[in-house]
C-alpha cells in the first residue's frame, strides 16, 4: 500500500529445548500477524529450540525435533503469503551452523547462517557452531530439497520490486563489517536480524543507538527481533527488546521484559528513492553475487501505525535548539557572503510581515558576528495602496527596537506616474496593478543599496519559492536570499524562538506580527482599515503546501501517495476534496512558476529542501504537470 510495508518482530514464550511447545507458539504468532495485515515476520535467534541450549546442541534429537519443527511450520502455514524468518540450528555436512530460515507459503525459501560467532564473555558460540563462508550452497533440509543455504541471499517480492529482505544474525550486526552492508549494497531495503542479546545495566541504550545508526547509514528498513521470556537465565537474562527502524528513525519499541508482536511500517518506495537521490555508487556498480530468491507478498490495506506529522519540517523534539541551530547557519551565510566583498551594510525591505522580519533578524545576528554595528543595516519601509497601519507601524518598531538605520520611502506617487507612463488605468486592480509596486520597491531597495556600497538582503522563503508567490524581477529578486530554504511553517517557529531570546518590547512586536494574516498588502485595506488581500485564501493553507511539498521534493512520492498522507495527517483539519484541491493548486503552481526559480539570486540552504537552481533543484520551466494531475483525477 503505497510502498508502506506491514512487519512484525515477534517474541513468543519458549522452553528451552521443548521444541513441540515452542513451534506451537511460533505458528500462533505467524497467524496473528499474517491477520494483522505483516508482510514480513521475524522471530529471534534460535528461538526453535532456545538460544542458551549449551551443549545440547549436540545431541542428535534435538536437531531433529528442529527440523521436524520447521516441517511443521512449513505445513501450518501453507498459503500464507507473510514471509517468516525463524532462528533454527542447521546441520550440513558435519557442522552445525546458528541460522535464520525463510519460509513463505508453507515452504522453505532459503537459509542464512550466521557469520559472526561471539566467543567472549557468556558467550560461548564457538564450541557449537560454524561461522558461515560467503560461499551459497544447496542443502536439503526439513523434507525439502535444494534449498538455498548462504549469507549472500535476498528475498525479492514478486509484485513489488522495491520490497527486497535479507537477513542476518545478532553479533553480525555489532561487528566492524556487518553483513548487512553487502545485503544493503546488494539491493536489500529490509534487512531482518534475529537475535538473542542478553540484557545488562545501559544495553538497551546502546542497542536502539545501534540499530538506528544501522538503519540510517545503509538507508534501510530493519527489524530486530531479540529473546525474550523463557530462555534460560542459568547466567543471563533476556528482554526481548524489538525495534522497527527506518533510515535513522526508531519507528516501534517494544518494553523490555515483555514477550509479544511489535508491529510497524517501512516504506519501501521511499527507501528505493533515497538511494536512487543519493546515486553515489554505494547501492550500486559493486560486485554483486546474490542469489535471488522470490516470493509472493499480499498487497494488504491497512491503517497506518506511524503518526504522520502536519508539518514535516518542524521537529517533534529539540524545537529551540533546532530554531538557534538554522538561525546560525542563516547568519553565518550572510556573514560570509559581506565579509568576502567587503560589504559594511545591508539594505533590507520590512514589511511588518513573517519573511522580512526574520530577515531582519538574521541580519542582525549576522553584523553581530562581523563586529558591525547594526546602524549599518537600512531597513527600509515602502508604504504602498495594501499597505495597513498596524504592518507600517511594526516594521517601524521592530527597526527601531534592533538599532537599525530606519527609512520610510512611500512608493504610491512613484507608481501612479509610472501607471501614467505605461497608459494603465490605476482603478484597474489586475496584475500590472500589484506587479508595479513589487517592482518599484526593488528598485528603491537596489538604488539605495548602491547608494551607501551595500547589498539587498531578500526575504522571500522556501513556500513562496515552490508556489512562484514572488513578482518576477521584483520581491522574487535580491543580492542575496537568506531565507530561500525556509519554509513558511517553520518562519514562524523561528521568529517565535528569536522572540523568547530577545525578550522586552522586541518580544511583544513579534508575536504581534506572528499574529498578522500573511497577505503582500497590494490591493487597498478594508473599510476596517484592515487586511484584505489574504495570501493563503489566494493560495491555499501553507501548512498544507509545505507539507506537499516535503513529499514531493524530499521523497519524490508519487500524488496519489501525497493525497493518501495528506488525509491522514489532516483527517480533523480538512475534508479530503479540500486536500486534493490544494494539492492540484501546488502541482500546477510548481510546474508553472520554474522559470522564477530558474535565476533566483545566491540563498543558504538550511534544511534538507531547497530549491536553489545551481544545487539542489534542476528543472527545465516548460515541463509539463499533465501526468501528475492525471493521477489526481
Amino acid at each position: 500500500m503505497y510502498g508502506y510495508i506491514k512487519v512484525c518482530a515477534a517474541t513468543p514464550e519458549i522452553r528451552v529445548a521443548d521444541v513441540d511447545f515452542n513451534v506451537n507458539n511460533i505458528i500462533s504468532s505467524i497467524k496473528e500477524s499474517a491477520k494483522a495485515g505483516s508482510a514480513v515476520t521475524v522471530f529471534p535467534e534460535l528461538c526453535l529450540c532456545g538460544y542458551t541450549c549449551g551443549d545440547l546442541f549436540n545431541q542428535a534429537q534435538l536437531l531433529s525435533a528442529c527440523e521436524k519443527g520447521i516441517k511443521n511450520i512449513c505445513t501450518a502455514t501453507q498459503g500464507l503469503k507473510t514471509l517468516v524468518f525463524v532462528g533454527v540450528p542447521v546441520k550440513t555436512d558435519g557442522r552445525l551452523y546458528n541460522c535464520a530460515v525463510a519460509i513463505s507459503g508453507g515452504n522453505i525459501l532459503g537459509i542464512v547462517p550466521k557469520t559472526y560467532l561471539p566467543n567472549y564473555g557468556e558467550f560461548y558460540e564457538r564450541r557449537n557452531f560454524m561461522p558461515a563462508d560467503r560461499q551459497t550452497l544447496f542443502i536439503d533440509f526439513a523434507g525439502e530439497r535444494d534449498i538455498p543455504f548462504g549469507t549472500d541471499i535476498i528475498f525479492r517480492a514478486e509484485n513489488m520490486s522495491e520490497f527486497t529482505v535479507a537477513a542476518e544474525i545478532c553479533e553480525d550486526l555489532w561487528a566492524p563489517l556487518s553483513p548487512s552492508l553487502r545485503h544493503a549494497q546488494a539491493g536489500a531495503n529490509i534487512i531482518v536480524n534475529l537475535s538473542c542479546s542478553n540484557e545488562t545495566a545501559g544495553k538497551a541504550d546502546y542497542r536502539k543507538s545501534l540499530v538506528k545508526m544501522q538503519s540510517g547509514k545503509l538507508v534501510c528498513g530493519y527489524i530486530y527481533c531479540d529473546a525474550g521470556d523463557g530462555e534460560s537465565t542459568t547466567d543471563t537474562v533476556f528482554a526481548g527488546h524489538n525495534l522497527i527502524c527506518e533510515n535513522g528513525v526508531c519507528l516501534s519499541e517494544s518494553v523490555l521484559f515483555k514477550n509479544g508482536l511489535l508491529y510497524g511500517e517501512i516504506d519501501v518506495e521511499m527507501l528505493d528513492g533515497e538511494r536512487r537521490r543519493l546515486a553515489t555508487g554505494y547501492y550500486s556498480g559493486i560486485e554483486n553475487d546474490y542469489l535471488e530468491v522470490s516470493f509472493e507478498a499480499d498487497e494488504a490495506d491497512f491503517a497506518l501505525l506511524r503518526k504522520v506529522a502536519k508539518t514535516p519540517f518542524i521537529p517533534e523534539r529539540g524545537l529551540n535548539d533546532r530554531c538557534e541551530q538554522l538561525l546560525s547557519i542563516q547568519a553565518k551565510g550572510l556573514e560570509k557572503r559581506l565579509k568576502h566583498i567587503n560589504c559594511k551594510s545591508a539594505v533590507i525591505g520590512i514589511s511588518g510581515g513573517l519573511d522580512s522580519a526574520l530577515a531582519l533578524l538574521v541580519a542582525v545576528r549576522a553584523f553581530n558576528l562581523l563586529g558591525l554595528s547594526t546602524k549599518n543595516i537600512i531597513a527600509i519601509t515602502m508604504p504602498g495602496f495594501g499597505t495597513t497601519e498596524n504592518t507600517k507601524n511594526n516594521s517601524l518598531k521592530l527597526i527601531r527596537e534592533l538599532g537599525c538605520t530606519e527609512r520610510v520611502v512611500p512608493i504610491g506617487e512613484s507608481v501612479l506616474k509610472h501607471f501614467e507612463d505605461i497608459g494603465h488605468n490605476p482603478e484597474v486592480r489586475d496584475t500590472t496593478y500589484e506587479n508595479a509596486q513589487a517592482r518599484m520597491r526593488t528598485l528603491v531597495l537596489m538604488d539605495i543599496a548602491n547608494e551607501t556600497g551595500g547589498i539587498v538582503i531578500g526575504t522571500g522563503d522556501l513556500s513562496e519559492l515552490a508556489l512562484g508567490w514572488a513578482t518576477y524581477n521584483g520581491d522574487h529578486m535580491s543580492m542575496y536570499g537568506v531565507n530561500s530554504s525556509v519554509p513558511k511553517t517553520l518562519v514562524k517557529h523561528l521568529i517565535a524562538f528569536e522572540a523568547e531570546k530577545l525578550g522586552n518590547k522586541i518580544k511583544k512586536i513579534l508575536e504581534d506580527i506572528l499574529n498578522t494574516e500573511i497577505s503582500p498588502e497590494l490591493l487597498p485595506p478594508g473599510k476596517d482599515g484592515k487586511i484584505s488581500q489574504k495570501t493563503e485564501e489566494l493560495v491555499g493553507p501553507y501548512i498544507l503546501h509545505d507539507f506537499f511539498m516535503y513529499y514531493i521534493l524530499r521523497y519524490g512520492f508519487s500524488p496519489e501517495k501525497v493525497r493518501f498522507l495528506a488525509e491522514t495527517a489532516f483527517k480533523n483539519d480538512y475534508d479530503n476534496k479540500t486536500i486534493e484541491k490544494w494539492l492540484k493548486n501546488f502541482y500546477t503552481r510548481f510546474f508553472s512558476q520554474q522559470f522564477k526559480r530558474s535565476c533566483s539570486p545566491d540563498g543558504v540552504k538550511v534544511g534538507s529542501v531547497s530549491l536553489s537552481p545551481r544545487g539542489d533543484w534542476r528543472m527545465p520551466s516548460d515541463a509539463i504537470v499533465k501526468i501528475w494531475l492525471d493521477c489526481l483525477k
